[in-house]
């Protein structure tokens, strides 16, 4: 489960970050692309974020995670770039 958990945070954190790209660069160029890809990223890393925190709840026990250490998993997927944090400090060693 583990294993599944660290692809689906990077899988998390890489989408978050094509939709910040989709959103800020593609539409800033004026580009109607953004409208076309918008629909797709944004399922994708819909889905991504809930299987995200799905997923650090069920691993939560078995990682022995006290409170706050959860807190700051699921914190991870609310910041740009916290999903990579949380994968090298909380799962690299699992």
């Amino acid at each position: 489960m583990t294993k599944l958990f660290k692809f689906i945070a990077i899988a998390e954190g890489i989408s978050y970050l094509v939709l910040f790209f989709n959103m800020l660069v593609v539409k800033r160029l004026n580009l109607e692309l953004y409208k076309f890809l918008l629909y797709p990223i944004g399922m994708a890393h819909g889905l991504l974020f809930m299987s995200y925190v799905t997923i650090a709840f069920i691993i939560w026990k078995n990682q022995k995670w006290t409170i706050i250490e959860l807190l700051i998993v699921q914190l991870g997927s609310l910041i740009p770039f916290g999903t990579f944090y949380v994968e090298k400090k909380y799962l690299r060693n699992a």
